[in-house]
């Protein structure tokens, strides 16, 4: 959930345990961050010495990458997951490094918060305030064989920050006023028990890779192995389209339709329209491209279209792929122009994609950050009551 849990230092004791039963055990890379249990912990173990990478004149040191791999131990112990290369070496993130050393056959231990789950940015930044810039895929963690949670009551762990085992002694009161709030680490941790459980669940779903998605997946007992498939019709296999917009706020959108679709096994696609013959300004660039980035770290397919009705084109887009849910962000209404019947398009998005798409869930997704704000209270139009119902 957090920095000084102990992630490292149990790594370090299953590696132990592992060389003790005869593995081929090896540190990749270790960040002790200068806690000496977690240092007399890594003393019997063989570490790759780290390299010098000079970046701008500062002399920085990573994972020897080629290292590893020519030594090829049973197994490598690589900390810090999420971490950004220095810029000159094989690869820009960590993780990728990790999949290299996977592809020779190289089986690896790793560790990783919570907030370093892409799709879980916007809100762990809700919750605590504080922006995460290191992010990895969350592709990366369901594909572990498994995931161990380090877990600690906030109580614990702040008490661990104050005895020094977390960060040296002047930055203790700093980080006492900042992340390591009580509040902050209790949301932390139910954040991060609620990701372990849906990994166990979604970890229930035997798939064959490249197998049909609407073929249902078989389950697994307490034991790992298949269950038999229930009698009677199976459920269709779910399809998600989120509409974006080249706003800030729209990779929130994604992000959430992204975890809606991990719990549902479903795919997702995005959709952002385009105004018709318009050429896209510097800041609609910028925002497109950090939508394609952010869908291809989520595993998301990206559809960008042009016309003038987005309700049009989404319906069109949404049968042409089977959807079976639309999500979109909360329809802004600008008050000033209220009142001139200005917004009413965008106000009237949700009920023609309503009446467009019948038998489709359509999902609005809030803005938690205008949670217990007062609401306008508006009436509906003549013909909406009905069409909600």
């Amino acid at each position: 959930m957090a920095p000084g849990v102990g992630k490292t230092y149990r790594m370090l004791q299953e590696g132990d345990a592992e060389a003790e039963n005869g593995r081929d055990v090896v540190v990749g890379y270790l960040e002790s961050h200068g806690r000496a249990e977690t240092v007399a912990q890594a003393e019997g173990l063989e570490v790759v010495p780290r390299r010098s990478v000079v970046y701008r004149g500062t002399p920085l040191e990573e994972m020897d990458l080629p290292a590893v791999l020519a030594r090829k131990p049973e197994l490598c112990l690589i900390d810090e997951l999420a971490h950004t290369n220095a810029p000159g070496v094989e690869h820009e993130k960590r993780y990728e490094d990790v999949r290299d050393v996977l592809e020779a056959g190289i089986d690896v231990f790793s560790t990783v918060n919570v907030q370093h789950l892409e799709s879980l940015n916007d809100q762990v930044t809700q919750l605590t305030g504080s922006i995460t810039r290191e992010t990895i895929p969350d592709e990366v963690l369901s594909m572990a064989d498994e995931v161990v949670l380090i877990d600690l009551t906030p109580e614990a762990l702040i008490a661990r920050l104050k005895a020094g085992k977390v960060y040296r002694p002047e930055r203790v009161q700093a980080a006492l006023n900042n992340f390591f709030k009580i509040e902050n680490l209790a949301a932390l941790r139910e954040t991060a028990l609620r990701q372990v459980a849906e990994d166990v669940e979604v970890k229930r779903l035997v798939r064959v890779p490249g197998a049909d998605r609407s073929v249902p997946a078989p389950r697994r007992d307490e034991e790992g192995l298949p269950t038999k498939p229930e009698a009677g019709p199976q459920a269709i296999a779910e399809r998600l389209l989120a509409l974006a917009k080249l706003e800030p706020h729209s990779e929130r959108v994604v992000r959430r339709a992204w975890r809606s679709a991990q719990r549902l096994d479903a795919e997702l696609d995005v959709l952002v329209v385009r105004p018709a013959g318009r050429p896209p300004s510097e800041d609609d660039r910028k925002r497109l491209e950090a939508l394609r980035r952010l869908c291809a770290m989520l595993g998301a397919r990206l559809h960008v279209e042009e016309g003038d009705d987005v309700a049009a084109v989404a319906i069109r887009l949404a049968r042409s792929l089977g959807s079976t849910y639309v999500l979109l962000g909360t329809p802004s209404l600008p008050k000033g122009l209220r009142r001139f019947g200005s917004s009413a398009s965008d106000r009237a998005l949700p009920m023609r994609l309503l009446r467009g798409l019948p038998g489709v869930d359509i999902r609005i997704i809030a803005d938690p950050a205008l949670r217990g704000e007062p609401g306008e209270q508006e009436p509906l139009e003549a013909g909406d009551a009905g069409e909600a119902e």
